[in-house]
């Protein structure tokens, strides 16, 4: 395992469990960015919180040694972030969560082509 691949995915579970965890809990300070980008307030628990959190939980096995669920939890994170920057350009919200929800994509990709390029 390279360290690479360590350190961005140790980045990527702890931002995305903490985004996923703050979705759960219905986070106040992130609930005006979710409705700039028209988010409904009920996706909170289902599907965004839930998937950044199972996407996370993932990553974390494939740290663990099981590489195929790591690889598919980082697929799923990238396909969930890039439909997170599309909802907030079509609503024109350029506020700090879409900067967030690029960050979180560019994590989620980079976990990703490391962990294909160490298998």
């Amino acid at each position: 395992m390279h360290i690479a691949y360590v350190v961005v995915t140790v980045l990527a579970v702890a931002a995305t469990g903490f985004s996923g965890v703050a979705a759960l809990a219905h986070f106040r300070p992130i609930l005006p960015g979710m409705a700039a980008a028209g988010v409904p307030r009920f996706w909170l628990t289902f599907p965004i919180g839930t998937l950044k959190t199972a996407g996370a939980v993932g990553l974390l096995l494939g740290l663990l040694g099981v590489p195929l669920v790591g690889a598919a939890a980082a697929a799923g994170l990238v396909l969930f972030f890039a439909c997170a920057v599309h909802t907030h350009l079509l609503a024109r919200d350029y506020s700090a969560q879409f900067v967030l929800a690029n960050g979180f994509l560019l994590l989620s990709g980079a976990a990703l082509a490391l962990g294909l390029a160490g298998s």
